[in-house]
């Protein structure tokens, strides 16, 4: 990746430039890891609820009714 780095006169950094291939290949990974933390997000959602039915079938725990889910969004 070339990076060149944009300074002001006392030599701080306060801006990058790239080749637009390579920011373009960055913007196309953030894209994939949103991707794959929406992934990460839903698999933890569903254990969750997987653990909650079974507790509920065990009667340790009551779950909510659908209509009442509803309800609340």
């Amino acid at each position: 990746m070339n990076i060149q780095y944009i300074t002001d006169k006392k030599g701080h950094k306060s801006a990058v430039q790239l080749p637009i291939e390579d920011w373009e290949q960055l913007l196309n990974d953030l894209k994939e890891l949103e991707i794959l933390r929406n992934k990460k997000t839903f698999m933890y959602d569903l254990k969750e609820s997987i653990e909650e039915v079974k507790l509920a079938k065990e009667g340790k725990i009551s779950l909510q009714s659908a209509k009442d889910f509803l309800n609340e969004i």
